[in-house]
C-alpha cells in the first residue's frame, strides 16, 4: 500500500523524456496555430524559421468561385481519332512503292489502312508497329498503357483501333496537363491561393477564393485556346457555302468571324492546314494600336515559329491571313508585307479586359481537350464575410460555454480538462495548417463539434475515476484505475467515429471534405491529449499538491448511484422505435425527402435587396429594405424555367431562389445539354434580378453530377455501417455488432423521419451530418458496451436484464454530461452560426438525442432478443469471488 503513495506508480508515471516529448508536441501544436491568429503584415515581419502558414479559407468564408470540369469525351475522341490517322499516313508517306488508302471510322474509333499489293501487308505491318508501343500512364507515370490495338478483319485491310484503356488513359493525361494550364491562366488573372485540383479520372475542380466574378474565370479557364493561322481561300463563295447553296471546295473549312455585335457573324472559307501553330509562341501582352489606339494582342514566336511565320507571309503578300482561336477567326487582316521579326499583332473585336483575357489564354497555352462545365458554385463577398462573422461568434460562445461547463461539472479537474481541450484544438488547427487545408463553414462546424466531443474523453476518465473513489479505492488508485480501464473505452468509441470519418472524406466534397478531415484529426488530437497531456497535468497535481480527495464539483446533474429499471421500459420503446422506422420507410417512398439541388441538379441563388430604408440598426447603419418575394416570383415565372421557389433567407432583405433541373429529351449528349441548361437558367436568373438586387451565392448542379451524388451518399452511409459492424464485432461478438447496427440503422431511419415531417432540404450536408451522428451514437453505445462487456465477466449469475440495468446506470453520469456538453457547443453554432448551417446544424442535435435515446432503449435491451449470456463473451474468464465481494470492491487493485 505504501509503494502506491510513490511517484512511481504505473498509469500516473512519467520518465523525464515522455514529459518532455509531450511538452513539445503541446507547444508545437501551439506553434504551427498562432499564425491564424496575426495578419500577414504581421507574419511578413517574424523571423523566417518560424511557423507562418495558415489556413486557406474556403468560398463560404470570403467568397470566390467553384467550378467543376469534365473532358469533352466525343471531343477527345475525334481529337485522338485525327492524331492516329496523321501518325498513320505520316509513317507510310515515306514509302512511295506502297499503294493504300488510309480513312477513319467514328463509328469504331479505328483507321483502316487498304493495302492493294497484299505482299506488301508484312511491311506495313513493321512500318506501323511503332503506333502499338505502350505509353506511361497519365495518372502515375509508371504503368505501360497500349492505347492502340492492331488487327486485320480482311488479308489487305488493316485496323488500328484506340481501345477504352487508351481513351481512359488519354483523358486521364487530358487532366494533368490542364491542371497545369489552367493554374497559369488563374494565376494570370491576379488572384491567390486557388485551388485547381483533379477530382477522379477525368474531372478538374477549381475553386478561386476572392474571385466574384465567375462568367469571366468561365470565359478564361473553359476556352480550349487552340490558335492557328491560316490563309484564306480565294476559291468559293463563302456565304454560298453559309446558306447551303454550295459547297467548301476541297481542302477548305467554313467558319465565322466574330464582330462587335454578338448576333453578327461574318463567314469566311479557309485553307484547312494552318501555316503556323500557336504552340510555337513565347510571349503575348495586351496592348493598344499605335494608329488606332484599339485594344490589341502583341504575340512574339520562338526561332522555329519566327521563321515560319516569315516565309508564309512573305510569300501571300496582300493576301488575306485569318487569325484562328478554336475555331472562331479573331481577325483576317491582309498581309501588307513580310514579317520576318517574329512578331505580330492581333486584333479583333476587343476591349481592355477582353485582350489581358485572350494574353492570359495564349500565354498559359493551349487546353489538350475541350473541357465542359457541369458544376458552378459562387459566393459573393458579402456572404463570406457574414458567415466568418458568424462561425467566429459561435465557435467563441460555443468554447466559452463549455469551459464555464466543466468547471462546474468536475471544478479543478475541469480547468485540466480545458487545458488539454485549448491544447486539442490548438494541435487540431496546427496541424490543419501544417496540411495547408481549406477552412469552411462546415469545418468550423467540425471544430465546434470536437470542442463538444474532446471533452468526452476527459467525461468517461473522470468518471471512471469517481467510481472507483466510491468503491473505496484510495485516491491514487482510483485515479490509476480510471486512466487504465477508460483508454479501451475511449479507443473504441473514438474509432467508430473516425470510420465515419473516413467514409465522410471519401464523399469528395470540397466542403465536407474539409468537416471530415477536421473531424478526423480532432479524434487523433483528442485521444492524445486526453491519455497523454490530461495524465501529465493529473500526474504533476498529485505529485506536488499531494491531494487527500478529489476536487469537489459546484454542480452534480446525476446522482452518485441510480437504479432505473431501463430494461422495464422495452415493452414501450421498441413499439414506438417500430412506429418510427415503418412512418420513416413510408414517408421516403410515399413523399420522398425534399432534395435539394445536390441530388436533383438545378440552380440555387441568393440575392440581397440593393436598396436601403431610412432606419438605422444598432451600429448606425442603414438597414436593407425588404425583398418583394411576389415580384420576384412574377418574373422568374416569365422565364419558363419550370419550377421555381422563392422563400425569405434569414433576414427580410434576403431571398433565396431555386429553379429545378432544366429537363432534356434523353438521347447522345444528354447529360451535357441539361448541364448547360442548367448554367443558362442561372444566367437568366442573374440578368432578371441584376437590376435591384445583390446576387451573394450562386449554387449550380447539373445533371450529370447531381445523379452521382445521391448513389456517393447513399454507398457512404452503408460503407460507413459495415465497417463500423465489422469493428465491433472484431472488439466485442456478432451480437453487439448486429445490435451497435441495428440501433444506428434506427438512428439513420429516424433523422430521415425528421427531414421528411419537417420538410427540411436534403442537401450534401445532410449526408454529413447523418454520418456524423451514426458516428456519435455508436461512440455513446460502445461506451455502454464496453461496460455490459466488463459486467459480463464480473457478474456470472446476474440475470442479463439485471445486468443491463447496471450497466447503464454506471455509465448514465457520462452518457448525460457528454450529451450536454455536445449540445452546448451545437446550440451556439445552430443559433449563431447563420442560416447557412441551420438545417445541418439542427439535424446534428436532433442526432444527440436520437443517438443518446437508441444507446439505451434500443442498443441495450435488443441484446436480450439475441439471447445474449455471459459465457459466450469473447474473453470471458472464471472467477471464483462472489458477486458481493466485487460489487464492494474494496480491496486495493495490484499494482
Amino acid at each position: 500500500m505504501r509503494s502506491c503513495q510513490k511517484w512511481n506508480f504505473s498509469m500516473l508515471y512519467f520518465s523525464r523524456w515522455k514529459i518532455i516529448s509531450i511538452l513539445l508536441v503541446v507547444l508545437a501544436g501551439l506553434s504551427y496555430s498562432a499564425p491564424n491568429l496575426l495578419s500577414k503584415e504581421t507574419l511578413a515581419k517574424l523571423p523566417s524559421w518560424l511557423p507562418s502558414q495558415k489556413m486557406t479559407l474556403g468560398l463560404d468564408l470570403q467568397g470566390g468561385s467553384h467550378v467543376l470540369m469534365e473532358v469533352d469525351k466525343p471531343s477527345m475522341l475525334e481529337e485522338r481519332l485525327d492524331a492516329l490517322l496523321d501518325d498513320a499516313r505520316s509513317s507510310l508517306s515515306n514509302s512511295r512503292t506502297i499503294k493504300r488508302r488510309v480513312t477513319k471510322s467514328a463509328k469504331d474509333n479505328s483507321v483502316n489502312i487498304r493495302v492493294t499489293d497484299v505482299a506488301k501487308v508484312a511491311e506495313v505491318l513493321e512500318i506501323l508497329d511503332p503506333l502499338l508501343q505502350p505509353v506511361n500512364s497519365g495518372i502515375f507515370g509508371g504503368a505501360a498503357v497500349t492505347e492502340v490495338d492492331l488487327t486485320q478483319p480482311e488479308p489487305n485491310l488493316i485496323r488500328l483501333t484506340l481501345n477504352e484503356e487508351g481513351i481512359d488513359n488519354a483523358i486521364a493525361s487530358a487532366v494533368t496537363q490542364s491542371i497545369e494550364v489552367v493554374r497559369k491562366r488563374i494565376d494570370g488573372l491576379g488572384t491567390t491561393e486557388p485551388v485547381v485540383q483533379r477530382q477522379g479520372n477525368n474531372r478538374l475542380l477549381v475553386q478561386v477564393p476572392g474571385f466574384d466574378d465567375p462568367q469571366r474565370l468561365k470565359d478564361v479557364i473553359g476556352k480550349v485556346a487552340k490558335l492557328s493561322f491560316h490563309l484564306v481561300s480565294q476559291e468559293g463563295d463563302a456565304t454560298l457555302v453559309a446558306n447551303g447553296s454550295a459547297r467548301a471546295p476541297s481542302g477548305t473549312k467554313l467558319l465565322y468571324e466574330v464582330t462587335d455585335d454578338p448576333d453578327v457573324q461574318i463567314p469566311i472559307l479557309i485553307k484547312s492546314r494552318a501555316m503556323v501553330k500557336g504552340e510555337d509562341l513565347v510571349e503575348a501582352t495586351s496592348g493598344f494600336d499605335s494608329q488606332t489606339g484599339v485594344s490589341v494582342v502583341n504575340i512574339r514566336f520562338n526561332s522555329k515559329g519566327a521563321a515560319k511565320f516569315g516565309r508564309v507571309t512573305a510569300a501571300n503578300v496582300n493576301k488575306p491571313f485569318a487569325i484562328v482561336l478554336d475555331n472562331v477567326v479573331l481577325s483576317a487582316p491582309v498581309i501588307r508585307q513580310a514579317i520576318p521579326g517574329g512578331s505580330a499583332q492581333i486584333s479583333g473585336s476587343f476591349d481592355v479586359e477582353s485582350a489581358n483575357d485572350l494574353a492570359i489564354l495564349l500565354r498559359a497555352g493551349a487546353l489538350p481537350a475541350k473541357l465542359n462545365f457541369i458544376e458552378e458554385r459562387s459566393v459573393g463577398p458579402g456572404l463570406g464575410a457574414d458567415s466568418v462573422e458568424a462561425g467566429r461568434i459561435a465557435s467563441l460562445v460555443g468554447a466559452f460555454a463549455v469551459l464555464v461547463f466543466m468547471v462546474l461539472a468536475y471544478g479543478f479537474l475541469g480547468i485540466i480538462a480545458n487545458i488539454a481541450l485549448i491544447a486539442n484544438i490548438s494541435m487540431l488547427i496546427g496541424v490543419l495548417s501544417v496540411l495547408g487545408a481549406t477552412l469552411t463553414l462546415p469545418g468550423i462546424a467540425g471544430i465546434v463539434l470536437t470542442m463538444g466531443m474532446a471533452v468526452d474523453s476527459n467525461v468517461l476518465i473522470y468518471e471512471r475515476i469517481r467510481e472507483e473513489r466510491r468503491n473505496g479505492r484510495n485516491l491514487i488508485q482510483s485515479i490509476d484505475s480510471g486512466f487504465r480501464t477508460a483508454f479501451g473505452t475511449i479507443l473504441d468509441a473514438n474509432v467508430t467515429t473516425f470510420i465515419a470519418a473516413v467514409i465522410l472524406f471519401s464523399l469528395g466534397s470540397g466542403p465536407i471534405k474539409g468537416f471530415a478531415v477536421t473531424l478526423a484529426v480532432g479524434i487523433v488530437t483528442t485521444v492524445f491529449t486526453a491519455y497523454t497531456f490530461t495524465r501529465l497535468m493529473v500526474a504533476l497535481w498529485v505529485r506536488y499538491q499531494k491531494p487527500k480527495e478529489l476536487p469537489a464539483r459546484p454542480i452534480r446533474m446525476v446522482p452518485n448511484k441510480t437504479e432505473i429499471s431501463f430494461m422495464k421500459q422495452r415493452r414501450f420503446s421498441f413499439p414506438f422505435s417500430a412506429i418510427g422506422v415503418v412512418m420513416s420507410i413510408i414517408l421516403f417512398f410515399a413523399v420522398s425527402l425534399n432534395f435539394g439541388i445536390d441530388f436533383k441538379g438545378g440552380t440555387l441563388v441568393e440575392v440581397q435587396t440593393k436598396s436601403f430604408t431610412e432606419q438605422v440598426d444598432a451600429d448606425g447603419n442603414k438597414i436593407r429594405a425588404a425583398a418583394d418575394v411576389q415580384d420576384i416570383r412574377k418574373r422568374l415565372g416569365e422565364l419558363n424555367l419550370g419550377d421555381v421557389q422563392v422563400q425569405e433567407f434569414g433576414s427580410p432583405s434576403d431571398v433565396l431562389i431555386r429553379v429545378e433541373a432544366q429537363d432534356i429529351i434523353d438521347g447522345e449528349g444528354a447529360d451535357a445539354a441539361g448541364d448547360k441548361a442548367v448554367q443558362t437558367a442561372v444566367k437568366l436568373v442573374k440578368e432578371t434580378l441584376e437590376s435591384d438586387y445583390e446576387v451573394r451565392r450562386a449554387e449550380v448542379v447539373g445533371p450529370t453530377v447531381s445523379g452521382e451524388l445521391a448513389i456517393t451518399g447513399t454507398i457512404a452511409i452503408v460503407a460507413a455501417l459495415l465497417a463500423i459492424m465489422v469493428y465491433i464485432w472484431f472488439r466485442f461478438e456478432w451480437q453487439f455488432a448486429v445490435g451497435a447496427v441495428v440501433a444506428t440503422f434506427h438512428d439513420v431511419l429516424f433523422t430521415i423521419l425528421m427531414f421528411a415531417v419537417l420538410r427540411i432540404e436534403f442537401s450534401l450536408s445532410s449526408i454529413a451530418a447523418i454520418l456524423t451522428i451514426v458516428g456519435y451514437s455508436l461512440n455513446d453505445t460502445v461506451v455502454v458496451y464496453d461496460r455490459i462487456r466488463e459486467n459480463l465477466r464480473k457478474y456470472k449469475k446476474m440475470s442479463v436484464p439485471q445486468l443491463l440495468d447496471l450497466s447503464i446506470n454506471q455509465t448514465l453520469s457520462r452518457t448525460i454530461l457528454t450529451s450536454v456538453t455536445t449540445l452546448v457547443a451545437l446550440a451556439a453554432l445552430y443559433f449563431l452560426g447563420g442560416e447557412v448551417l441551420a438545417s445541418f446544424t439542427f439535424a446534428m442535435i436532433f442526432g444527440v438525442f436520437i443517438g443518446t435515446y437508441s444507446s439505451i432503449f434500443i442498443a441495450a435491451p435488443i441484446l436480450i432478443l439475441f439471447n445474449l449470456r455471459p459465457g459466450q463473451v469473447a474473453g470471458a474468464k472464471s472467477d471464483k469471488k462472489t458477486e458481493k465481494e466485487l460489487t464492494a470492491n474494496t480491496s486495493p487493485i495490484d499494482l
